[in-house]
């Protein structure tokens, strides 16, 4: 028992571990350690590494920092390569200008390399001291020694930038420089910085910089006299692809951005202005001459640094400039090259959208905006552009061809899209398409409808809803006819003569007040029968002959015989030539003819003038102005018998159709005026019923919303038709705020 008691009082004892006991060194260990070490960072300055024993180095090493004396080691390497670096500034500075970047790019090499050797000897220096002691490791305190005793040294440093600045200058001058040598020099920099590019920026990118702007600033002064446009675009293409090349070649991606911005703010942000005005070679001569690789090019540097708006400016005002000349020329709007020239205009800038602006969204815009504007200045636009498209649907037309057709009828929608009021194109659209109709003048009913189809869908069903009621008559009317001539028969009625009516609807067609017409006795008699079939089967209707929009085929004996296609109206005045008419004149003044047929001034006038003034002379007349083409009252007319045609059938059609007068546009004027009302009211109270109780402004910017696809509403019309609508009880002032309205159902 006392024998264990003595055991476990030994195991509950405490144990006392001895710390080890560093072996006492040599006195002269320190001193000859680092000897040895200065011979090995010599013999690696003089490259004669392969003899050093890099383990025993390396244990020296250890051993000096184990035993604390690691900032003694640290303080001697820096003395060693302070040292270094003084004998390679020596090294360098007596070098000639050719070779300094050599022998500079040599010594970074050389010390780069060692210092990675000497890295590897004291790499336990650099674990063990140099982080607890917050110094450089040993690689990077080389980098620190050499930038700045070596490439900051008064000596290198200013001889240095000169050099590369020279040298970048010669190579902007055309002149072949060494890529890879510069490219060693900027990497130099880049890890002098150490972990940023502080070294490679105030070193060698900032001066880089102010002499590059200096270079161009002085370049753009000397070329821009020199040059003409293109030229000193191309000269910027090139400067840019050349500064590409060289932050490519040698120097830093950073850099780009930063140069580039100079180059452009020395060649073409400061001079813009002066380039886009060049007389003979600037933006409008471009624009003039379609030279689309210049217009291009400088479409795509003026993108590049924002200017690209000054530059659709540009080309916006040119555009207005040229179209006000365009429309402000009578001879082209008489002789009726307008459209045709419009179209040509138009067609140009859409290639020089394209081919010059890469079909830009915003160009585009710019330019279809500047055609709106001052195709606009002209109220009678709408109706050239329908007079257009009359001419070209019409038969006889060159372009025959429907694929023509649809290429032309396709320009002229652009056109179309660009006019602000449509209802007065919609009106004149309307009476040019129901001559072609009546008159059987379309040149076929698939173009006809195409172009409708274009229109609904630009404008939608109610646009052209007239239109296409119009063509619904004309297959009722073959109907009517058919069941009309089968009635006669049934009857035993035999007419005088081939006679076609075609009902027309009035809400579709463009019908004016009956105008009067003696009528020949023949003619009145199958109308009278006409009226009394038709009002037998359609009671409640009314029937009104219009006269002024029928057409007839006369057999007529001139030279040879012949047969004559005119207008109902011309007929009237034709067959008062004849030998057994009632009057039998040879020769009837303008007044006698307009009392014998009791055709309106106007309307007589149009008939007479193809004629007696047009290709095909049935009558000759007798003017006190033989020159003038127009008809006169004191004007006396004769059947002209010595009329000769090689065709058999000859068609005297209207002169090609022409602009309406000043009466007669001041009458649709006063008619679209009085649709616009009602358009405007009608609007109105659709906003009102949907809404209720509506702000005045927000419900003028609403009802303009909804009408400007027909027309532009002026906002004092808008009013005015409001009080209408107030005055109507259709809507009323809300009595607790008098600047709303609220819809009275």
């Amino acid at each position: 028992k006392k024998r264990k008691k003595k055991m476990a009082k030994r195991a509950t004892g405490k144990i006392a571990i001895k710390p080890k006991i560093q072996p006492p060194i040599e006195s002269n260990f320190i001193e000859q350690t680092l000897k040895i070490l200065k011979n090995a960072f010599k013999e690696i300055f003089r490259k004669n590494a392969i003899a050093l024993s890099y383990e025993e180095l390396y244990r020296n090493t250890y051993n000096l920092v184990l035993h604390k004396n690691g900032e003694l080691l640290y303080n001697t390497l820096k003395s060693q390569l302070e040292k270094r670096m003084k004998s390679l500034v020596n090294r360098i500075k007596i070098e000639s200008d050719e070779n300094f970047l050599i022998e500079l790019v040599r010594c970074w090499e050389d010390h780069t390399t060692s210092m990675l050797m000497i890295r590897d000897i004291l790499m336990y220096m650099d674990r063990a001291y140099s982080p607890h002691n917050n110094v450089p490791s040993v690689y990077e305190l080389g980098l620190k020694l050499f930038r700045d005793s070596v490439a900051r040294s008064n000596l290198i440093k200013p001889r240095l930038r000169s050099r590369l600045l020279y040298l970048i200058e010669r190579e902007r001058a055309g002149e072949k420089i060494e890529i890879t040598l510069m490219k060693n020099i900027s990497q130099m920099f880049v890890e002098l910085s150490i972990n940023n590019k502080s070294v490679y920026e105030e070193d060698f990118e900032q001066p880089f910089l102010i002499a590059s702007t200096d270079f161009y600033r002085l370049e753009a002064q000397n070329f821009i006299v020199q040059s003409s446009c293109p030229d000193y675009l191309r000269k910027i293409e090139t400067r840019i692809r050349e500064e590409t090349n060289r932050i490519s070649n040698y120097m830093e991606s950073q850099t780009f951005s930063k140069i580039r911005e100079i180059v452009f703010q020395e060649l073409l942000i400061q001079h813009y202005q002066t380039l886009i005005e060049m007389e003979q070679s600037g933006c409008i001569a471009m624009l003039r001459d379609e030279k689309y690789d210049d217009l291009n090019r400088m479409f795509n540097l003026f993108r590049d640094v924002n200017l690209d708006k000054e530059l659709r400016n540009v080309v916006s005002n040119y555009i207005r400039k040229i179209g006000e000349a365009l429309i402000n020329d009578e001879e082209k709007i008489k002789d009726g090259s307008f459209i045709p020239l419009l179209l040509q205009m138009k067609e140009k800038f859409d290639i020089i959208l394209e081919k010059a602006f890469s079909n830009d969204k915003q160009f585009k815009q710019s330019i279809n905006q500047a055609f709106e504007a001052f195709i606009n200045l002209n109220p009678k636009s709408p109706e050239y552009i329908s007079l257009f498209i009359d001419e070209q649907l019409k038969k006889g037309q060159k372009t025959s061809s429907e694929q023509e057709i649809e290429q032309i009828l396709e320009k002229v929608m652009v056109l179309f899209r660009l006019i602000r009021e449509k209802d007065v194109f919609e009106r004149y659209y309307k009476q040019h398409l129901a001559k072609r109709l009546l008159l059987n003048r379309s040149v076929s009913d698939d173009a006809e409808r195409t172009m409708i189809a274009k229109l609904k869908t630009e404008c939608g069903y109610q646009f052209t809803s007239k239109l296409e009621g119009m063509f619904n008559d004309l297959r009722l009317s073959t109907m009517t006819m058919q069941q009309f001539n089968n009635n006669l028969k049934q009857r035993n009625i035999e007419l005088a003569l081939d006679f076609s009516v075609q009902v027309l609807t009035t809400g579709f067609w463009p019908t004016q007040p009956a105008a009067a017409c003696n009528l020949p006795q023949e003619i009145a008699t199958c109308c009278e029968y006409f009226k009394q079939y038709y009002m037998n089967i359609h009671s409640g209707r009314k029937l009104s002959w219009q006269t002024n929009m029928g057409f007839a085929e006369l057999k007529a004996q001139f030279v040879k015989k012949h047969e004559l296609v005119v207008s109902t109206q011309q007929m009237c005045i034709l067959l008062n030539f004849n030998p057994n008419a009632i009057h039998n004149n040879a020769i009837f003044t303008f007044r006698e003819l307009q009392e014998l047929t009791a055709i309106p001034v106007h309307e007589l006038k149009r008939s007479l003038l193809p004629l007696a003034c047009g290709k095909i002379k049935i009558l000759l007349r007798e003017t006190r102005d033989t020159t003038a083409r127009q008809i006169n009252e004191d004007d006396k007319f004769t059947i002209n018998n010595k009329f000769q045609s090689k065709m058999f059938k000859v068609k005297v059609t209207a002169m090609s159709s022409q602009a309406d007068s000043a009466p007669e546009r001041e009458e649709t004027r006063s008619r679209i005026d009085e649709d616009r009302k009602h358009q405007i009211e009608a609007a109105i109270v659709r906003i009102m019923k949907t809404q209720r109780r509506i702000d005045h402004n927000l419900l003028i910017s609403e009802a303009t919303k909804q009408l400007t696809s027909r027309f532009m509403p002026n906002p004092q019309l808008i009013k005015k038709r409001i009080e209408s609508l107030i005055e109507r009880e259709y809507m009323a002032r809300d009595p607790k705020d008098m600047k709303k309205y609220i819809y009275l159902p």
